[in-house]
């Protein structure tokens, strides 16, 4: 379940507590984030509505930031590897934002997924994709021989004779 984002807050409707140099901001609203704000040893002269405050000015600082990015998927020439072995989490992690896969199965059926040399299970697969949580994901299929361009695309309804969404 997907928690819910934090906020610009009153007083009333948070709790904060102090743990060392950082303050511990707590909605009261189920499902709400807990923030743990680093903040340094002023801490200790800061009222709860001033630690309140830095903590809504952050937000506000972090929502400007958001309205000026603009996001470019970064995908790593052919030839590069796009994926690389993160042995202290003990699984593979994509290069860049775009990857470039042949969808196959085994002997048994079960799903494969080819990026560069390396062949992944569903479950390699789907680990990988966690380094993403939070991020939105979209498919494309392309045969095979065409895995380094972009498909024309239409947004439409598939034709209902062809339920793959090729015409």
């Amino acid at each position: 379940m997907k928690r819910k984002e934090c906020y610009i807050a009153r007083l009333d409707e948070v709790s904060i507590t102090r743990e060392g140099d950082c303050a511990v901001i707590q909605y009261k609203e189920a499902g709400v984030s807990t923030t743990h704000l680093k903040i340094g040893p002023e801490i200790e002269g800061m009222t709860d509505a001033a630690i309140l405050e830095l903590f809504n000015d952050t937000l506000r600082a972090q929502a400007q930031r958001a309205a000026q990015y603009k996001h470019v998927a970064v995908e790593v020439p052919l030839g590069s590897p796009q994926i690389q072995y993160f042995a202290g989490g003990s699984q593979w992690c994509p290069r860049g934002g775009v990857l470039r896969c042949l969808v196959n199965d085994d002997q048994n059926g079960q799903l494969v997924v080819g990026i560069d040399d390396q062949e992944l299970s569903l479950e390699e697969f789907g680990r990988m994709l966690t380094t993403y949580a939070g991020w939105g994901m979209r498919i494309e299929f392309v045969p095979e021989d065409q895995l380094h361009r972009r498909p024309a695309l239409e947004v439409r309804e598939p034709d209902p004779e062809n339920e793959s969404g090729e015409d």
